[in-house]
């Protein structure tokens, strides 16, 4: 009996051994299939609310699952995307969408060494897409986007950590027409008040201060924009960071407009930093003291105010 344990642990260590020594799993493929999986299953769900179809495959928290929802029933006239302020596109809003549902898009950094990075992944050639590297400001967003040759397109995705509430309303979207438009929103300052930073050309978010925590608009300020170009408000992640607005002439009876209380939502993520650039991992309301007294602009009134 003593032998034939002996043999079958034997047996085991080799296989344990055998499977040690084969090629490790493709990341890649496998979470493609995970994240394919996960997009089927999603019409068995009988909600509206978005927050119920989130995944992460590759996006920063559950935006991959929305963006899924959403394109399922949301008219897209063309399978395009635009995507700027993605750092090297490892994560992002729309890698899932371009792999998965083989999208075309456009992506822009304004690190020339993250575009750099992104060209030289081993699965760029197998999909059409396009990188710049481009600093955006008032001033070149347009001529950026009209020189992508891209109208009617079907998400607009904006991230870059500044002047995101001045680059959408400075965007002429009469061409680009998207279907729906996906913006970062600083819920540390809450849900009520319209405001975003003030607009530097040059901002810079750990420069603006040390924190990291100065940047952006407020979810209210990015809805009176977007209200003001044609779209609505329909959701956001639950992790508090993107806000989803569809075209008003698109909206049906499975994707409803929200108004900003319904659906705000509070980050419980602690990216906040000390003065040494560490992570200090504040959270709640502590975080709006830290930048309490810092000048923003009122989009309602375009007047200075204070935190």
């Amino acid at each position: 009996m003593l032998t034939n344990t002996l043999k079958k642990l034997a047996g085991i260590r080799n296989s344990v051994n055998g499977f040690q020594k084969s090629p490790p799993p493709r990341e890649d493929a496998i979470l493609l299939a995970i994240g394919s999986m996960l997009s089927n299953q999603q019409s068995f769900l009988k909600s509206t609310n978005l927050n119920d179809y989130e995944f992460k495959i590759f996006s920063q928290w559950g935006d991959d699952g929305i963006i899924q929802y959403l394109i399922k029933n949301v008219t897209i006239q063309n399978n395009t995307f635009i995507e700027f302020g993605v750092e090297n596109y490892i994560e992002s809003n729309t890698r899932f969408l371009m792999m998965n549902n083989n999208w075309s898009g456009f992506v822009m950094d304004s690190s020339e060494e993250a575009m750099n990075n992104l060209t030289n992944r081993s699965w760029y050639w197998k999909y059409d897409l396009t990188n710049k590297a481009a600093f955006i400001d008032k001033d070149n967003i347009n001529l950026l986007l009209a020189d992508t040759g891209f109208s009617n397109i079907g998400i607009l995705s904006i991230d870059i950590d500044g002047n995101d509430y001045y680059i959408l309303n400075e965007i002429d979207l009469s061409i680009l027409n998207p279907s729906i438009i996906i913006t970062e929103y600083n819920s540390v300052f809450g849900s009520e008040r319209a405001i975003t930073v003030p607009y530097r050309k040059d901002f810079e978010r750990t420069k603006a201060h040390y924190s990291n925590l100065f940047f952006g608009a407020s979810l209210s300020a990015f809805n009176y924009v977007a209200t003001a170009k044609g779209y609505a408000l329909v959701g956001c992640t639950l992790a508090g960071n993107n806000a989803f607005f569809v075209r008003k002439d698109l909206l049906n009876e499975n994707v409803k407009e929200l108004s900003v209380s319904s659906a705000f939502k509070d980050s419980k993520f602690r990216e906040s930093r000390n003065e040494d650039h560490e992570l200090s991992f504040i959270s709640g309301k502590n975080r709006l003291d830290i930048i309490k007294g810092l000048e923003v602009i009122n989009v309602l009134t375009n007047e200075r105010e204070k935190l």
